[in-house]
């Protein structure tokens, strides 16, 4: 990251995609960033209190009522949170709570790049919550936030990557244009896959988080170079000949034809978001379907385990896998040892972080 990043831009890691406090500190001091995006609360709360001079940015905006909850209980230094409008109406909301608590918010807007999952769809209505700023006299505009991870799926008819991502760089341009001279702290353009392609844009920081660990689903071009670091190790409770249920016929019959394999195991847990990688050739099998529980995966004839041995996966992702994993398997747990979980309600979002 450190060899092909452009010096002109600093790094922003995404708290949520690498769930260990440890991690985090370990990356941030390797790249000298004190930035992170966060996504939840909970996870917020533990980034604060881990990291006295972390600046934090929101990935996605909260609900008011979340915004609220933490904001009310005090204790720690939200001042340091920049948090994400992306309406008129939700730049409303927070400028009513800033004045309601007595507080001065710091706040960015999402702008739409390409992506189109919300946010500012265009220049002007940027202009036109600017504009309404003034009125909200508690809120202090720190920039934009966008974010073009479909730039690198645009197939060659459509123009391609290359072009997508240049068009994102225009667009948000034009946004940043709108910006007065003191509301451009923060310009976050730019995904973990597309981090390493920004040069000379108007970015001045992008965000990355699951790149570090590049889990299935970041296998892209723009991160040619980097390795997967994280893996599902999980016993192998039963090595089997499979039968389905009914006939023995009908399972015959389906070998012979190759939709059912002639040899498989049954693992500890099962249906994560991801990929079997080792015995080589192991694969989920339609048929029996999934199990969290203790999971029927197929395998090659010649594939010599036993009961005892490990089944390895590479995970899809790395936000979710990586927080089911209890402390004693390789994640980890708040200070107050509950479980990770998160409740969205009226009143705000809750839950806990695994930390250490």
């Amino acid at each position: 990251m450190k060899q092909r990043l452009d010096p002109s831009l600093a790094v922003r890691v995404v708290d949520k995609s690498l769930a260990c406090l440890p991690l985090l500190s370990h990356i941030g001091k390797a790249l000298g960033t004190h930035r992170l995006m966060t996504f939840h609360p909970p996870i917020t709360e533990a980034v604060l209190r881990a990291f006295p001079d972390a600046d934090l940015l929101y990935g996605k905006p909260m609900p008011v009522g979340a915004a609220r909850a933490v904001l009310s209980r005090g204790g720690l230094a939200w001042s340091r949170v920049c948090w994400l409008i992306d309406t008129q109406e939700r730049l409303a909301e927070y400028g009513a709570l800033a004045d309601e608590l007595g507080v001065e918010l710091r706040v960015a807007f999402e702008i739409d790049v390409g992506l189109h999952r919300g946010g500012f769809a265009e220049p002007a209505a940027l202009s036109r919550a600017l504009n309404a700023l003034p009125t909200h006299k508690a809120l202090r505009c720190e920039g934009v936030m966008a974010y073009e991870a479909h730039a690198p799926h645009i197939p060659g008819l459509l123009g391609g990557p290359a072009k997508a991502l240049a068009r994102a760089s225009e667009q948000a341009a034009a946004f940043v244009a709108r910006l007065g001279a003191d509301q451009r702290h923060i310009l976050n353009i730019g995904g973990g896959k597309t981090a390493l392609l920004h040069h000379g844009g108007i970015a001045n920081e992008v965000s990355m988080g699951s790149a570090f660990v590049l889990p299935v689903d970041f296998d892209a071009p723009g991160l040619d170079g980097f390795q997967p670091a994280a893996f599902i190790a999980t016993p192998i409770l039963k090595v089997v000949e499979p039968m389905l249920p009914g006939p023995p016929a009908v399972s015959r019959l389906l070998q012979a034809l190759g939709r059912f394999p002639r040899k498989g195991c049954y693992v500890y847990g099962g249906k994560w978001m991801a990929e079997p990688l080792f015995p080589e050739g192991m694969t989920t099998n339609g048929l029996i379907g999934l199990s969290s529980n203790q999971q029927f995966m197929g395998l090659l004839a010649q594939a010599v385990v036993r009961p005892g041995d490990y089944a390895f996966l590479r995970p899809t992702q790395s936000e979710a896998v990586l927080q089911q994993f209890g402390p004693d398997r390789g994640a980890f747990r708040s200070q107050d040892r509950r479980p990770l979980a998160g409740v969205a309600d009226d009143v705000g979002i809750s839950g806990t972080f695994l930390d250490s």
